[in-house]
This record gives structure tokens, sequence and C-alpha cells, in this order.
């Protein structure tokens, strides 16, 4: 521990301005004017795992953003590790709500401040220093492969397709990941689940053209009104989701379980003065841990039509839009559920307006034992740095591509995260703690370390008893 210690204090702002680099590269896989920014920031990621000791990384290309491939085997006969980032990050609109420009990193607080500092490039980034320390210490006990793509934000539609062909090349004993969070900076948590995602666009059209909201107004439909009618009529009065089917597939937590759940430390005064809001609000029945936990969600996510700009404008206009997700849990079918939902509202528009609903992207939700070997790695490796057993949690989020790494390449992913909830992921003021960012880099190589003496010894007990 405390060789890992002095290398960071020898490298802290070298590691820092490297970080900077990357967080300076504007890579918003959704937004098709940052295609060259999307390639640059794979360069910069190839350039990464050849300084930090990779034998091999390439630029891989797909069908849509490109797939950084890196590796160091040390010796075939021992675990592998594969580690799994991504390098795009969420647009930064609202761009006047930002304090810092979001894509100039600045230092202040005790964070670094910008678009990715924590989702995912610094998390990310720390498993690059992790594997510099090991590389360069000669402390490297098993062979790792890394797998940084360009495309989680939207779905890692690309990377699904390029795992199946590339299956072989990436064959490993089980995936790091860190793109989650901790309870808090001193109750470190390893996350056992994720929520699935369905995610929609509906367009609601009424008239042939926009109308004078004055001569046309209480006699024709306005889209708009009526696309919040429906999206209303969604959910209950208990925030129970009223689509038909939609919980066929729930499997309900046992007592037991939903005890365990809520054993994490939580304060409701703490998390609504977090968010600056006087109340919460969920579905009945279940805790505010439960509900981002255990329980899917439905919601609006945007919404836009008729005339926005400055000063007024009487219209009555022609279409409405909208954009829906829903957060899934364990054995629902996200493209069940997008059926689910596009016939709900297509079946069920007034004759007025005609609905059109086109399903974006989604995801299954994951699950993890506790009693693997890289989960019994990974709770001893938090408990090597912040000398606590961490908490098995489970996140509202979604990481769709996880659950397609276990059904294409049939090992499980461990989510040793270490953002944190104040982080302001995807929103704007993203940032990241310097101390979870160096905690990360301590505690990776402890994972290492006790993953492979725990597959040495499971190895060695399926000898023995072969």
């Amino acid at each position: 521990m405390e060789s890992i210690k002095a290398y960071i204090d020898q490298n802290k702002n070298r590691f820092l301005e490297e970080l900077f680099e990357l967080l300076r590269i504007p890579s918003i896989s959704s937004q098709a004017e940052h295609k060259p920014d999307m390639l640059r920031c794979a360069e910069q990621w190839k350039s990464i795992l050849l300084t930090a000791g990779a034998d091999k990384a390439e630029v891989m290309p797909t069908k849509g953003n490109p797939v950084v491939y890196g590796e160091k085997i040390i010796d075939p006969k021992l675990p592998t590790v594969l580690v799994y980032g991504h390098y795009d990050v969420m647009p930064v609109d609202p761009v006047e709500l930002w304090n810092t420009q979001p894509f100039e990193p600045v230092i202040k607080d005790g964070k670094i401040w910008c678009r990715g500092a924590d989702d995912d490039k610094g998390q990310a980034f720390m498993h690059a220093k992790a594997f510099e320390y090991m590389v360069r210490t000669n402390n490297l006990p098993c062979n790792v492969k890394f797998m940084i793509e360009g495309e989680e934000e939207v779905g890692s539609g690309s990377l699904s397709e390029w795992i199946v062909e590339y299956k072989d090349l990436v064959k490993a004993d089980v995936i790091l990941v860190s793109d989650t969070s901790m309870i808090a900076a001193d109750v470190p948590s390893i996350t056992t689940g994720l929520r699935g995602l369905a995610y929609w666009e509906i367009e609601v059209t009424g008239p042939n053209a926009d109308l004078h909201s004055g001569i046309f107004g209480g006699s024709v439909a306005n889209p708009l009104n009526t696309l919040c009618e429906m999206i209303a009529k969604c959910m209950d009065e208990n925030n129970h989701i009223s689509i038909p089917h939609f919980y066929d597939d729930v499997i309900e937590c046992s007592d037991r379980e939903r005890e365990l759940l809520n054993k994490a430390p939580y304060s409701e005064e703490e998390y609504k003065k977090s968010l600056g809001v006087k109340a919460l609000r969920g579905e009945k029945g279940y805790t505010k841990i439960e509900h981002v936990g255990i329980r899917p969600s439905f919601d609006l996510c945007g919404m836009w039509g008729g005339y926005t700009g400055e000063g007024s404008k009487t219209v009555l206009p022609s279409k409405a839009y909208a954009k829906l997700s829903c957060r899934l849990v364990p054995n629902q079918n996200h493209e069940k559920i997008a059926v689910l939902v596009k016939n709900y509202f297509e079946q069920n528009a007034p004759d007025y307006v005609k609905v059109k609903v086109t399903p974006l992207h989604g995801g299954q939700a994951y699950g993890c034992p506790i009693d693997l070997p890289a989960y019994k790695a990974a709770e001893a490796a938090y408990m090597d740095v912040y000398g606590k057993q961490p908490i098995p949690t489970r996140s509202g989020g979604s990481i769709p591509i996880i659950a397609r790494f276990e059904e294409v390449l049939g090992i499980k992913s461990i989510l040793m995260g270490f953002g944190l909830g104040s982080d302001a992921i995807h929103s704007p003021n993203e940032n990241y703690p310097l101390e979870q960012f160096f905690n990360g880099i301590k505690t990776i190589p402890m994972f290492y370390r006790h993953f492979a003496e725990l597959m040495q010894l499971e190895r060695g007990g399926a000898n023995a008893i072969s």
C-alpha cells in the first residue's frame, strides 16, 4: 500500500495533466458534429494505454465510434482481467448553468470540474494509472486487457456487435468496471445490480400546419396538450406505471432482501437538501432506496413543439414531440417493454391526432452475486484502502452493455465505482473529488492482487479434485 501511495505522490501532477488533456476533448457521442472529436479521443486513449505499459493498443473501427483495445499478457496461464470504460460524454446543455467552461477542467474545492470528470473519463483513467503503477513497479499479477468504447451514452450499439466479432480477442475471467458510485466518500460500496433502460421518441401530429390559436383554438386539438394528457395517464396517483402488462416480469424482492438493501446509510433530509427539493415522490409502498434499486421508473426526458422563441406567438402547433425513458429491473426485457409502450401510445391515440412512437435504444438490467471470487477481491481491495467492508448496493442507473457482456462473453462484471451522488454526472457542473480519484488508483491494484490470489486458489482446488 505504501508503494502505491508513494507512486501517486511522485506522479499526481502528471496524472492530472494527462487527464485534463483527455477531458478537453468534447467527445459527445449523441451529436454528429463531434464525430472528429470521437476519433481524436480514441487516439488519445490509445496513447494513454501504450504509455501506461500495454504491449499493444489499437483504435478499432466499428459501424459507429471506434473501440480502443489494449492488452498486456504476462503469462497466458494466469487469470485475465478485462477493463471496460467509455470515452464518450453527455451533452453540456444548458451551458448557461455551468460555473466553469464545460470542457476546460478546473480544480476547485478539492474537485475536478469538467464534463466527463467522473462519467467516465476520470474513472476509466484511474485504471490506466493503476495499471501503469503495476507495470512500472513489476507488480502486475495477471493479464490485463482494455476495452474503451465511444457509445455508452447512446446505448453501446456498435460495441454490442463488436464483442461478437472479437469474442476471442477479449476473452477474460472477469470484467472490471468503474462507471458507478459509492454511497459516500467514507462509505465504500460495490454495485451488484443495474437497472435496464428503454428509450423512445414520440411524435404527435394534429392539423396539417401551425394554426392561429385564436381562430382555431378550442375547436382543433392541440398536439402539445394531447401529448401531455397521454403522458400523464401513464402514471397513477400512487406513482405506479399504468401501462398494461408493464410489471408482468418484475420479480418482487423478498422481505429479507429489502431489509439488507435498506441498511445502507441514508438521510432523507440530507438527500432533499442536496437536491434543493422540499419533498420526494416515488411509488407507494417502497422506500427511496428501493425506488432506484429494485423498482422500474417512467420519465418524460424532454418535450418540444410550437413556439419557444423570445416573446409571444399565438400558435396552435401542428406537431409535438417528447422523449421518454423507463428504467427497468432484472427479468424485464427492454425489447418487450419497448413494444408495450409503443403499442400503448399508438393504439390509445385519440382520433384527432396521429401518434408515432420510435424506440431509440435500450438495454437489459444486470445482477451480480456476492460470492464470486472477483466480488470478494473487490471487497478486500476496498477494505485495504478504506478500512471498511463495502456495502453491496443496487444502482438506479443503467449501463446497457454490462448485461450484453454476460450474454456474449459468458463472464460477470465487477462494478467498482468511486463516483459520488454529488458529482452531477449528466448535469451542468459535473465534478469528481480528487480524493476519490486518487483512492481509486490506490484500490484498483489491490483488486488485482486479491483476484489473482483467489483465482489461483480456486484453480488449484479444481486441479486437486481432478
